[in-house]
């Protein structure tokens, strides 16, 4: 990480729901939780708790200096909802097989 940008990855405990049109589109009770210096905090899911088959994979790929190339995901009235990073930098590897979305529940 460059001087004065950190990320941290904890194991959270939340419950975190994402819902798109009424449908339950992810549920867990153990996402990551990672705080990234000038971001909002995000909860990344693990694979298994998405409901991948909802989704379709999009054109759209991000790179982050500090986590690696993002892999995009659409919904299909809600396009690049969700990330991950399929193969990230080793100093976040944790975030692997786990989805990221702009918009989530924390119950």
């Amino acid at each position: 990480m460059s001087q004065g940008h950190t990320i941290t990855i904890e194991q959270g405990e939340q419950h975190v729901r994402v819902v798109h049109g009424g449908r339950v589109v992810a549920d867990t009770v153990r996402p990551l939780v990672l705080r990234e210096t000038g971001c909002p905090v995000r909860y990344y899911v693990p694979a298994e708790d998405v409901r991948t088959d909802l989704l379709t994979p999009s054109p759209t790929h991000t790179v982050c200096p500090f986590k690696g190339t993002a892999s995009y995901w659409s919904l299909p009235d809600a396009p690049d909802v969700a990330w991950a990073y399929p193969d990230p930098k080793p100093e976040v590897a944790q975030i692997r097989n786990h989805l990221c979305f702009y918009e989530v529940e924390v119950l």
